[in-house]
């Protein structure tokens, strides 16, 4: 048995049954093992930053780690940035980088890089497997560091003659350490605040935003008065009917001010306190008051539902039933408005759908108006690097069994950093509708300019310009074998997206707006 051997009979013991991939030269042996043993599924990515999205989208819905595959440094380096956002959702990956042979390492060949230098910022673990009898232990511990709570990305380095030497040993799997129960005296402290406070917070993030959690953050918030958000950017939230009626944190700086100027005091459970996603001259970084009072129900390492029910106890917090959001909304019509797409998807999406957001400025009053949508999960950019969506929506649907419809609200420009992701989900046959938001600009920087007290030029509206020459997603998602058609009107949009839920396989939606 070979190094390569060894790694794959690992994960699989270990759980890891998915591996998305784009191999190279020094990962030959790892990529015959994939072949040879049975068990893993091996799904290709035609860039390195779709195969890390995916697997960050897969780890969302399937609440277990897949394994990428990457070619040596550079190919790392270009998944850094959804590794990024991944690690920013706590996402558990075992992401594994080829490299050079140990005794190549020394001549410096053009691939040579400081592969570990640049895994170590976006993983809770690093290591590089320096012979064929280490692999297999080393991709064990791999998975126990990844799934450690709160989840993270854990990165293997696999020299080629680590693979391709005799000498493997499969490991079994290891212990996982589970999220840690709640501080007692932290649930005291809290209901203490909620009991005597005024102006309390409840900000939830993390696990806190799936269903369970919410449904006892309600019951506390009702019997104490306190008000209850969401972080700003989150990995997975349980929305639509039976769920909260929740709002997030507001991205614009000043709207989060505002939003927040009266609370004086706030009680985190799996989140962080609100700061700004930039600064900005002449405004604070943090957005909640400086007089406000910051308490810790639950750090992300700590089990958020678990810590909810016992200040559900402290507190004696009856049952509360969810308010019913009313009627399912009525699809839109005319031209598009962030408005009226938010409601045509909510009343077209089917149960159990799963939304991929990365719409952008287009897409922030979109929770408003699907609150009555049949329950979904909504998936989140993290991280804030852009070219996430499209990945993360082709993983969810793998990790959700192709069961589940994906709908990926994306805005364009960002789409155009992994567009690839089409020609996987053709190639896997996935359930994901994708609408393309097409306004041919950089809309949040001209946004941006603005906030930050700059007075933009022709040069710099031209360089936030996608229409010099347009953008033909139509031709690009069928040159991907995603077949695709375009609307320039609500009605053409749900039409569409109606079309395309009730079939199997990808399409793509470019609505011009």
């Amino acid at each position: 048995m070979n190094g390569a051997h060894s790694l794959v009979h690992t994960l699989l013991k270990s759980g890891v049954d998915t591996c998305f991939s784009n191999p190279g030269t020094s990962e030959m042996h790892f990529v015959a093992a994939l072949d040879q043993i049975p068990g893993m599924r091996c799904v290709l990515g035609l860039q390195e930053n779709v195969v890390t999205g995916m697997a960050d989208g897969y780890y969302r819905m399937a609440g277990k780690p897949a394994c990428t595959l990457l070619h040596c440094g550079p190919g790392l380096a270009n998944g850094l940035g959804n590794l990024h956002n991944a690690r920013r959702a706590r996402s558990s990956i075992v992401n594994i980088v080829g490299d050079q042979a140990t005794y190549h390492r020394p001549y410096d060949a053009q691939l040579t890089a400081d592969t570990e230098g640049w895994a170590r910022p976006v993983s809770v673990w690093t290591r590089t497997s320096m012979s064929s009898d280490a692999v297999g232990r080393d991709a064990a511990v791999a998975v126990q560091a990844s799934r450690a709570a709160p989840g993270g990305i854990a990165t293997l380095i696999l020299p080629s003659d680590s693979s391709w030497n005799e000498g493997g040993v499969v490991a079994d799997p290891l212990p996982v350490t589970p999220a840690l129960p709640p501080d007692p005296h932290a649930v005291r402290a809290a209901a203490k605040v909620l009991r005597e406070g005024r102006n309390v917070l409840i900000l939830i993030g993390g696990t806190a935003m799936r269903e369970g959690p919410q449904a006892l953050a309600w019951r506390v918030a009702q019997a104490t008065g306190a008000k209850i958000l969401g972080e700003m950017s989150n990995a997975r939230v349980a929305r639509g009917r039976g769920r909260q009626q929740l709002e997030r944190v507001p991205y614009v700086a000043n709207v989060a001010i505002d939003a927040l100027k009266d609370f004086e005091h706030l009680i985190l459970v799996n989140s962080k306190a609100p700061v700004g996603f930039f600064a900005y001259p002449g405004k604070p970084s943090k957005h909640y008051p400086e007089s406000a009072q910051v308490h810790v129900l639950s750090r992300v390492e700590q089990d958020a539902e678990a810590a909810l029910q016992a200040l559900v106890d402290e507190l004696g917090a009856p049952q509360a039933a969810i308010p019913d959001p009313g009627p399912r909304p009525e699809r839109g019509r005319g031209a598009p408005t962030p408005e009226g797409l938010a409601r045509t998807v909510a009343a077209l999406m089917p149960d159990n759908a799963i939304i991929s957001d990365e719409s952008v400025s287009f897409g922030r009053g979109f929770y408003k108006e699907t609150h009555a949508a049949p329950a979904h999960d909504w998936l989140q950019l993290t991280g804030g690097a852009i070219g996430d969506g499209m990945p993360v929506a082709t993983g969810a649907a793998i990790g959700a069994g192709g069961q589940r419809r994906v709908i990926s609200l994306q805005a364009d420009g960002s789409a155009m950093y992994s567009l690839q992701s089409l020609w996987t989900q053709a190639r896997e046959k996935l359930p994901v509708t994708t609408i393309i938001l097409a306004n041919r600009k950089y809309q949040i920087l001209i946004g941006e300019y603005r906030d930050v007290g700059a007075n933009p030029g022709r040069t710099a509206m031209d360089m936030l310009d996608l229409g010099n020459p347009d953008l033909n997603w139509v031709k690009l998602a069928e040159g991907m074998g995603v077949e695709a058609a375009q609307a320039t009107t609500l009605e053409a949009c749900g039409d569409l997206l109606a079309q395309s839920v009730s079939r199997n396989g990808p399409f793509l939606i470019e609505l011009v707006i």
